[in-house]
């Protein structure tokens, strides 16, 4: 438990650049004890002066394929087999007892497997002290001229200390002080021959050390130093203590010893009292093996001289605590390496289980340092770890000493304890901060022994000496009137030296009294240029705080202004990518438009092409056609000059009607061989369905080809678009569609259907028939087709005459069967006079 006058918070928060925020690894060291006997087989080497190395021995090499296995683990300093105590101490120790010396705490372990040496590294061997001999030694080197007297200090059940005047110390002392003598069993262990001393020691302070010694056994703790009387008929068990906290938060063992120590010597006979009380267990191990963690804890109480140099300070606010804890932990081997049954067993398991939560505490801290996380450390899992809570959640330092043999068949717990300790080496403490300082005059130890060493001086040097006052005879008159005549004179110097005393009294008086008026003149100088400095320190605030006003307005300024730029930003990348896409889609409108233009551009020219054979063929059949005229025309002449030529015998009859009627008849029974005469008389043919009433639907967009052919609905209601009134006045429907087939001729198509009244109130047609209509030209190629049906034959006859000759034209239809009803064909006779 720590034991500092100033408060350790359970979770300190500093000032981020202060001292205390500062925090140091725990400093692990390793110690390699020698082998017993020379051909042992030795598992462990020490490469260089951190890292040692572990190997499999022979009878442990279980890999699969045998290879030989080693492994290194690094420390912040490996010793030895030949290390010495001294060498050790000075390394590990010395630094703690420094710090303690100086109102810092410190803790100390010796961990490892039964047997590697660890008893002999904290206590040492007759004419070998270890490391608690020494650290007393040097504790009472630093001290020993500033001790308090004995009880001034006196610990409380408070994990406090409480101070007394020299007055109750020296009746306590009386009291309770007894001869103390050195058990010669271990004198020999305390001779520490090498002097060692920490420097820099607070001289105006004195120094009390008290130690106490308890043992954790089977989680429970028993203080060794508790004076039980001894009752042989029914010995009475000891009784385990209690785990408290102080009002500082430092954890404490509840009415525990703790004997004030003046020497090394008495410090360690306290020790050994304890010592014999620990319990020792005969495993098959080691038969002086330890069973329970033994935990020696010295504590030093430190307190100011008052003003004049000469006692202690009665202020029990000034006494600042320290401790230093040197824990010897118990064998860290397994309990099926023990072969121990019953309580024994139940010994090992608790051992176990106890080391178990002081290296799951390790494991937590370091996990929640190296990755910032909030576990709880289980520390009340465990005696051992809960009393030494402080060092590793407040202030301090903290050191491990790694105890290892090197014999084999220690390979497999050695193995986990390297693993325990190079895991505890990445764990960080708090470093402790320096204590505070008292606001006395430093130095006033050293003054007020010159003071009196001088007064003693001076007082012997002007009274003179009083002669011999031993009578022998009973008519001696010599001896008293000599004693007196001496008195007188030393009576007269007092007298002067007393006068000479007031009138320096005076003196000093006077120059106290215009020192004081100095100082006070000074102070006034002092407090006004203080003044003038605070002013200009508070317009500096001002200012200072107006720019910070000003720099927190700009920097909210300059936070809009990085969220509108990121905003800004945003956008501009937005457009930019939408810019790209419009660019990507322009780029390919535009690659689209050029092969629509090629293509657009072949097109042209082909049509061009087609166009330009079309028009030749027009010209072709033009120039037929003008052929045809030109040799009807000829024919013509040739019959007028006939007829001119020819006799008149007699004026002919202008034919009847009724005879032009018959010979048409006639003609166009059997045709006229005179080829290209025009028609006489239209040929009507009657629809098959003359007698339903039709919905004869031409679409505005048809065009009038002008053929003989057209067709003729009698009773028909003729329409642009079609409609329901329309359909519901009819049984059948007709539509007209023209469309321009690939030769360029237009293709005319009859859709004709049935009309029938539906459910709802409407009408619905059903197609039943399609006739279709084809144009060729004569001086064409003829087409033909299997959905179409025939073209047109025409054959032109000469144009009439006001002579009396006609020419007839045959007109001859082809398929005139296959025509459906309603189409009428006309052939309208044209004349022309001469």
């Amino acid at each position: 438990s720590m034991t500092r006058k100033s408060k350790t918070p359970r979770k300190p928060l500093f000032k981020k650049g202060s001292q205390a925020s500062l925090k140091d690894p725990v400093g692990v060291y390793c110690r390699v004890r020698p082998l017993s006997f020379q051909d042992q087989e030795s598992c462990i080497e020490v490469i260089n002066d951190t890292t040692v190395q572990l190997h499999t021995p022979e009878g442990y090499r279980i890999n699969r394929n045998g290879d030989y296995k080693e492994t290194q683990y690094s420390f912040k300093q490996v010793f030895g087999t030949l290390t010495t105590q001294k060498e050790l101490f000075d390394v590990v120790a010395n630094p703690l007892v420094d710090d303690l010396v100086h109102g810092k705490n410190g803790l100390l372990f010796t961990y490892g497997v039964t047997g590697s040496g660890k008893t002999h590294t904290m206590t040492g061997s007759p004419g070998d002290g270890g490391l608690l001999p020494r650290c007393l030694n040097m504790i009472f080197n630093s001290i020993g001229a500033f001790q308090a007297k004995r009880f001034v200090f006196k610990s409380n059940d408070r994990n406090s200390m409480d101070i007394q005047c020299e007055v109750d110390a020296l009746l306590e002392r009386q009291k309770r002080e007894a001869l103390r003598q050195i058990d010669p069993e271990f004198a020999d262990m305390i001779n520490v021959q090498e002097f060692c001393k920490a420097e820099e020691i607070d001289e105006d302070s004195v120094y009390g050390v008290f130690v106490s010694y308890i043992e954790i056994y089977n989680n429970y703790i028993y203080d060794l130093l508790e004076e039980v009387p001894f009752d042989p008929i029914k010995p009475k068990p000891p009784q385990s203590k209690m785990l408290r906290e102080d009002k500082n938060h430092n954890m404490y063992v509840a009415g525990c010893t703790e004997v004030e120590v003046k020497s090394t010597e008495e410090a360690f006979e306290v020790f050994w009292r304890g010592q014999k009380k620990r319990r020792i267990a005969n495993t098959q191990l080691n038969r002086e093996s330890s069973r329970s963690h033994s935990v020696f804890i010295i504590k030093l109480a430190q307190a100011p001289l008052d003003a004049d140099g000469d006692n202690v300070l009665q202020e029990k606010e000034q006494i600042t605590l320290s401790q230093l804890s040197l824990v010897d932990l118990a064998g860290s081997e397994r309990t099926n390496r023990t072969k121990a049954e019953g309580n024994r067993l139940r010994e090992a398991g608790n051992i176990n289980q106890s080391l178990m939560t002081l290296r799951t505490c390790m494991e937590v801290l370091r996990e929640n340092q190296m990755y910032g996380t909030n576990k709880m450390v289980p520390y009340r899992d465990s005696k051992l770890t809960h009393l030494f809570k402080n060092y590793f959640d407040g202030e301090g330092k903290v050191r491990m000493i790694v105890c290892v043999n090197p014999k084999a068949e220690d390979y497999e717990e050695s193995l986990q304890v390297m693993r325990f300790a190079e895991m505890t080496q990445e764990v960080e403490v708090a470093r402790p901060v320096d204590k505070v300082i008292c606001g006395l005059t430093p130095g006033r130890r050293y003054r007020n022994q010159a003071f009196r060493e001088e007064l003693t001086q001076l007082l012997l040097q002007s009274f003179p000496p009083l002669p011999s006052c031993e009578i022998l005879d009973v008519n001696d008159e010599q001896t008293l009137p000599r004693l007196i005549e001496v008195l007188e004179k030393r009576h007269h110097v007092r007298q002067m030296m007393t006068e000479e005393f007031n009138k320096q009294v005076v003196a000093f008086r006077a120059m106290l009294q215009e020192f004081d008026n100095a100082v006070l003149n000074k102070d006034n100088y002092i407090h006004g240029k203080l003044s003038e400095k605070e002013k200009v320190i508070s317009g500096q605030k001002a200012e200072i705080e107006r720019l910070e006003k000003k720099t927190k307005t700009l920097e909210y300024k300059i936070e809009i202004l990085e969220k509108t730029t990121t905003i800004y930003e945003e956008d501009k990348r937005n457009l930019q990518q939408e810019l790209e896409s419009q660019n990507q889609k322009l780029q390919r409108q535009f690659s689209d438009k050029r092969r629509l233009e090629a293509r657009l551009q072949g097109m042209v020219t082909e049509t061009t092409m087609k166009w330009e054979k079309e028009c030749e063929r027009r010209v072709a059949a033009k120039q037929l056609e003008m052929q045809n005229k030109l040799w009807v025309k000829d024919e013509k002449l040739k019959q007028l000059k006939a007829i001119v030529t020819e006799p008149k015998n007699d004026k002919p009859e202008r034919p009847s009607r009724e005879r032009d009627r018959e010979k048409v008849s006639q003609r166009s029974v059997s045709p006229s061989p005179i080829p290209n005469a025009p028609p006489i008389r239209i040929r009507h043919r009657r629809s098959r369905s003359a007698g339903d009433r039709w919905v004869d639907h031409k679409p505005a967009s048809n065009v009038q080809t002008e053929t003989v052919m057209q067709p003729h609905v009698p009773h028909a209601i003729t329409v642009a678009v079609a409609n329901e009134k329309a359909l519901a006045k009819c049984e059948k429907y007709m539509l007209t569609h023209q469309e321009l087939a690939s030769d360029g001729e237009i293709e005319t198509k009859l859709i004709k259907g049935d009309v029938f009244k539906t459910r709802g109130g409407g009408q619905s047609v059903q197609f039943t028939d399609i006739e279709t209509l084809k144009q060729e030209s004569p001086t064409g190629r003829k087409r033909r087709s299997s959905n179409t049906a025939p073209a047109q034959e025409v054959v032109t006859e000469p144009e009439w005459t006001d002579v009396e000759t006609r020419c007839s034209v045959a007109v001859e239809m082809r398929a005139g069967s296959q025509l459906g009803p309603g189409y009428q064909h006309h052939a309208q006779p044209k004349r022309r006079k001469p």
